[in-house]
């Protein structure tokens, strides 16, 4: 059956990543991804220091590609390098660190070695991440302990596909400690976070300016028609003070009226373009 063809593949994927482990030892050594290729099976591991792992003249790789033909069979299998940019952004990597400073410093300072990684985490750009150190520290007892720092989901579609995670065990006098790594990158799209694209205050004045003069003048010549009666026709008399000032009044009070309908009908239609430019992206 189809199944159990997959379950025959993820243990043989399983058995080789056990197999290059124990070859490689203890260098900077992460994790190793099998991919299945026409010319054969492609080997990818993941490293902080290839020149370790490639060795000299490239004799590590000749090895381990003559003990994977011989040992599983493989026909052409070809074995790839690959650099681990930021070592504090990959789970594996922060694992093996954080067992190797408890197998050679014991588990005394286990907060300090907890909150050190959390602290090289989120200073490296992680939108969250989380350590848990769960065996017989500091007390004879099991216990868990959990250190986490920014925004990490638990649960749905990001936390199964984009959290990534990693589990170390370190080997101490008192018995064996877990080591479980979580970290969300930083360049993880979160679907639930709502982003406000600001108005440009440029546009926005300019608009309302253009706006509240053609409402001013609108509402001018509203009032003036109503105030002007028939009279007989005279010679043209000067303006006198009083009749610039009521002008001047009705302008402040149209303009104090208007402002806030204009800055707010403004405000509704920049936000309208914006979102159509969004749309159409």
């Amino acid at each position: 059956m189809i199944e159990r063809q997959f379950v025959s593949r993820k243990i043989m994927e399983f058995k080789v990543q056990e197999f290059i482990s124990s070859q490689l030892g203890k260098t900077e050594y992460n994790r190793v991804d099998i991919k299945k290729t026409p010319l054969g099976e492609k080997i990818i591991i993941y490293t902080t220091k290839p020149g370790l792992i490639v060795g000299k003249k490239g004799e590590n790789i000749a090895r381990m590609t003559e003990a994977l033909k011989e040992k599983f069979g493989m026909k052409s299998p070809q074995i790839e390098v690959a650099e681990v940019q930021n070592p504090n952004l990959d789970p594996h990597s922060v694992g093996e660190r954080m067992k190797y400073v408890l197998e050679t410093y014991g588990a005394k300072r286990f907060k300090f070695i907890g909150y050190n990684a959390l602290k090289d985490i989120m200073n490296s750009g992680a939108k969250g991440a989380e350590v848990v150190l769960s065996g017989k520290i500091p007390s004879a007892r099991a216990k868990t302990w959990r250190f986490m720092a920014g925004y990490l989901k638990k649960s749905g579609d990001i936390a199964a596909s984009k959290v990534l995670k990693a589990y170390s065990m370190a080997k101490l006098k008192v018995g064996i400690v877990g080591i479980k790594v979580s970290i969300l990158l930083p360049d993880v799209m979160i679907p639930d976070k709502i982003y406000i694209h600001p108005i440009d205050d440029k546009i926005e004045i300019k608009v309302v300016e253009e706006k509240l003069e053609e409402k001013v003048t609108g509402e001018e010549e509203k009032k003036t028609t109503k105030k002007k009666e028939p009279v007989k026709k005279k010679e043209p008399k000067k303006k006198t003070t009083k009749k610039v000032a009521k002008k001047e009044e009705v302008k402040e009070e149209v303009k104090e009226e208007v402002k806030e309908e204009v800055k707010e009908e403004v405000k509704e239609e920049v936000k309208e373009e914006v979102k159509e430019e969004e749309k159409k992206e």
